[in-house]
């Protein structure tokens, strides 16, 4: 396990690294028009880079987790940008879907593995609950800078302005991981039954809940609104809160970090607000509705990684991986089962109160006073 004092450099290049890998996760979805035409597919086909993107995504967050106790965040930090450097290499130099897709695949590798690495690396450097709550707001940050520059960028780079910007964000999260200070390796355990543990459990369901299932109903708000009669343009904005609330209580659930009364409160607002969400309100309480979506997705997130890594001291970066894991499961399996209610009556209504039931079962989740998990 690697140990060294708090540093400014070692913070900044856990932001640097966490923002400039996550970037990939939206930055094709920012331009999928123009994507699909130049690639001449549908809609549906530039879906997949972002599915191939997510799967992989998934698959490496326990491993990556392993690989940041065992040789180094910072270390696993450079492999995972490297992999996004190769993926969108390739992403540039061919102009065909099929291999588009499994070069995403490999930027998956590299968004996933950075973003555990990011997380540990953030530990490592003693940084507090507030801080790592940062580290979240900075990981959706480049996202949702992603969805506001690239857009920008296509008229003059066309269809490659997605993977440009994607390699520009990946050179300068290296720089700044370069400029960190190299912390000392200490052996650590080889094996973690992480599965059977059901602390970690438990907080991987709070995370899927909260963060995961947030990330499905904002790919589906939008649409939702829209097939209600909404203007699309107030639509788009008003579902962005879904995603941009958490940039303000990710840090702030730093200062709550264990407090289960917080907890237990914002899962009761969140599924409050996407009760409301499913209902025929006015364009103004679904508005609201949103926006308190939003906030309570981000306030647990510090709780969720301090508890995993004081859970399993360890192996933390494995125990990140693994609470993160079921996120970002939730949002590859979620995202097209909310899809296909669409199709039933009440066109999405009933995906949404789905979701609100989701969030109220989560408060199961929050741990009992007597298993003292995030202290």
């Amino acid at each position: 396990m690697e140990r060294f004092p708090s540093h400014r450099l070692a913070i900044a290049g856990a932001l640097a690294l966490g923002a400039g890998v996550t970037w990939n996760i939206s930055n094709v979805g920012a331009v999928a028009d123009p994507l699909a035409d130049a690639y001449g597919v549908s809609l549906a086909v530039v879906g997949l880079f972002t599915t191939a993107l997510f799967v992989t995504h998934l698959l490496v967050q326990i491993p990556g987790g392993r690989a940041s106790d065992r040789i180094g965040a910072r270390n696993v930090g450079f492999l995972a940008v490297g992999a996004v450097v190769a993926g969108n290499l390739l992403l540039l130099l061919a102009h065909d879907p099929a291999l588009a897709i499994g070069a995403r695949a490999v930027v998956g590798l590299g968004s996933g593995a950075g973003f555990v690495a990011g997380a540990e690396y953030m530990r490592i450097a003693h940084a507090s609950p507030v801080l790592q709550g940062i580290y979240g707001a900075a990981t959706m940050a480049g996202g949702g800078l992603a969805i506001a520059i690239v857009p920008q960028l296509e008229p003059s780079i066309g269809w490659r302005a997605p993977y440009w910007s994607a390699l520009v964000a990946a050179v300068a999260a290296a720089a700044v991981l370069a400029a960190a200070p190299v912390p000392k390796l200490r052996i650590v355990a080889r094996r973690a039954r992480l599965v059977a543990d059901r602390r970690l459990v438990r907080l991987g369901l709070l995370h899927g809940a909260t963060f995961g299932l947030s990330v499905v109903g904002a790919n589906w708000v939008v649409t939702l609104l829209e097939r209600h009669g909404d203007p699309s343009g107030t639509a788009a904005a008003l579902g962005s809160l879904l995603l941009l609330g958490g940039l303000v209580t990710r840090p702030l659930g730093g200062f709550v970090a264990t407090s289960r009364a917080a907890l237990a409160g914002a899962l009761v607002a969140g599924s409050v607000a996407f009760a409301v969400l499913a209902l025929p309100a006015p364009l103004a309480v679904l508005g609201i509705a949103g926006a308190v979506a939003g906030l309570a997705a981000g306030l647990p997130f510090a709780a969720v990684f301090a508890g995993a890594q004081r859970t399993r001291p360890e192996a933390p970066g494995a125990a990140v991986g693994f609470v993160n894991a079921w996120a970002i499961g939730a949002v590859v399996a979620g995202t097209p089962l909310l899809g296909l209610t669409f199709s039933l009556p009440g066109d999405g209504r009933i995906g949404f109160a789905c979701l609100a039931a989701l969030w109220a079962a989560a408060l199961a989740t929050v741990p009992r006073a007597r298993e003292e998990p995030l202290r």
